[in-house]
């Protein structure tokens, strides 16, 4: 009905003489019929409009994340499994974050399962009971707790218009989601920020097309991270495992750096640059933990019980530029001396059993495109003497100097290391024994990717570090791959598991959740007490 609505009050006349109590019920249920005032509703709770997300879960703390369709409060709650204590908490979401909102909790239990829930509502007194968006998680064990690790990890996703298939999605995340791992590293470019997604993908399948084109401001950005997390399993994974976010190049754009940000084509405007609005985008849709202190740092470490720590680097965000010389009195460095001094201290001061050093870029595959514009991965690649933009040779440029530290420093520590990276669209594992004087001491790295993107098989790798490859996965060129069926078939994935007494099982899967390669490695001077 329209307009406001009036109370009906029966007129009494003497005549009637109608008994008093009758008459108070009816104007009770009058009463009753009418509608609240404005401020005694109840405000209409409304579901996320792109899924929720746990993140950076540590002992005792959890980032929850979700998104609203406008302007609202976010609400959040909490509970261990089989416990009745519920922990609540709210925050404010704008148009300034693109309607997006992350919720800390801790004082969380270690080693602990919990369910959380998520909904929005125009006040913040709302409790949930209409709707929500559900999830769970278990936090980390204790530091000292002998208990069996297993996560997952890979990158590259809707690159080179290789994005949603209109039949499968991201069908990855199908076998991810079915694996018993305890989370899962995004690691890097978990958005191609510089590509498009149109009707027709790269390998001829039929694809979700995306509302975008190579992102030069802050809403094209959203776009693109909008577009990935419309997918069902995706969502499924982000909701249900803790997730740690690592950005790479095509979060901003290709190759980028804090020296080398800016393009002077369509749609960029030159001379601006984008590692600041890439930046924004990236916190603003992932579950990272953020420092009011250092509130763009993305480097962090991350404890998983006696036998593993992870070591979370940004190798975008301080490096010099590509183009540089690797000198030795140039100090030449991708981490930034910050970061690097936080690297070795950590490595030094940890008791863990596995150092696990997760890196976006690669150790010895030569990486940057175009080449002239120098190596983009730790490798100089030595072999290629090919000049650069700037006229010396390409040889000269990456960042093995700085790799050398670190490496000397985990031969010092006699840490047992693993590097995980990704970047370069094929999967690779290798050994390396980097110092001729002390053969014993060796490391290995795992790369793996796309986990949906173009594929860009590349067999040279740099021998600087005494390297040994263990496995190749990908097709034989570039160009031999034709259709969707024949692509899909490359996607991979890393897993690893350590077991209670800290012995490592290596595992590449397939699209399926196949495995195509497995090894075992165990520790140096592990501590079984």
């Amino acid at each position: 009905m329209g307009g406001s609505a009036r109370l009906l009050i029966p007129v009494l006349k003497p005549e009637l003489k109608l008994p008093l109590i009758p008459i108070l019920i009816l104007f009770s249920i009058a009463l009753c019929l009418l509608p609240l005032p404005a401020a005694a509703q109840k405000s209409p709770e409304r579901l996320p409009s792109h899924g929720v997300a746990v993140g950076d879960v540590t002992e005792n703390n959890a980032v929850i994340w979700s998104r609203a369709s406008a302007a609202a409060f976010m609400h959040a709650t909490v509970s261990a499994e089989q416990s009745d204590k519920i922990l609540r908490r709210y925050a404010r979401v704008e148009a300034d974050t693109d309607f997006t909102g992350k919720i800390l909790f801790d004082q969380l239990r270690p080693g602990t399962r919990y369910r959380y829930r998520v909904w929005f509502s125009a006040d913040r007194d709302s409790d949930g009971s209409q709707v929500y968006s559900a999830g769970h998680f278990k936090t980390a064990p204790p530091a000292a707790a002998r208990v069996p690790v297993n996560f997952a990890w890979s990158g590259d996703l809707a690159g080179q218009n290789v994005c949603r298939d209109a039949r499968e999605g991201f069908p990855i995340f199908n076998a991810i989601n079915r694996e018993p791992i305890d989370f899962f590293i995004g690691l890097g470019d978990m958005v191609y920020a510089d590509g498009i997604c149109t009707a027709t993908g790269r390998y001829g399948n039929r694809q979700v097309p995306g509302h975008f084109q190579p992102a030069a401001d802050l809403e094209n950005f959203w776009a693109h991270w909008k577009y990935n997390r419309e997918d069902t399993g995706l969502r499924k994974l982000l909701a249900s495992l803790p997730y740690y976010a690592v950005w790479d190049d095509h979060e901003v754009v290709n190759d980028f750096g804090p020296h080398h940000d800016t393009r002077d084509d369509a749609p960029y405007t030159p001379g601006a640059a984008l590692l600041p609005i890439g930046l924004q985008a990236l916190l603003n849709y992932n579950p990272i933990r953020e420092d009011p202190a250092a509130p763009h740092r993305l480097y962090r470490r991350i404890r998983w019980g006696r036998h593993l720590e992870l070591f979370l680097l940004d190798n975008r965000q301080y490096r010099d530029a590509n183009l540089d010389k690797d000198t030795r009195d140039g100090n030449k460095s991708m981490l930034g001396k910050t970061q690097l001094q936080w690297l070795l201290e950590g490595l030094e001061h940890s008791n863990a059993t596995w150092k696990v050093i997760v890196s976006s870029v690669p150790i010895s595959i030569p990486t940057g495109s175009p080449p002239e514009l120098g190596r983009d991965s730790w490798a100089n690649d030595d072999a290629n003497s090919a000049p650069t933009a700037t006229g010396i040779p390409q040889s000269a440029t990456g960042f093995e100097r700085e790799l050398t530290v670190i490496l000397k420093h985990l031969r010092t520590v006699n840490a047992n290391a693993l590097f995980i990276t990704t970047d370069v669209h094929f999967a690779s594992v290798f050994r390396y024994q980097p110092f001729a004087d002390t053969p014993q001491f060796t490391v290995h790295e795992a790369v793996t990717g796309p986990l949906n993107a173009g594929l860009f098989p590349n067999r040279r790798f740099d021998t600087s570090f005494g390297t040994q490859r263990l496995f190749f996965y990908g097709p034989e060129t570039v160009d031999s791959v034709k259709t969707w069926e024949r692509a899909r078939r490359w996607m991979n994935y890393g897993k690893i598991q350590i077991d209670k007494q800290g012995t490592l099982a290596l595992v590449v899967a397939d699209v399926d959740g196949k495995a195509v390669f497995q090894t075992r490695l165990q520790p140096r001077n592990a501590d079984k007490k």
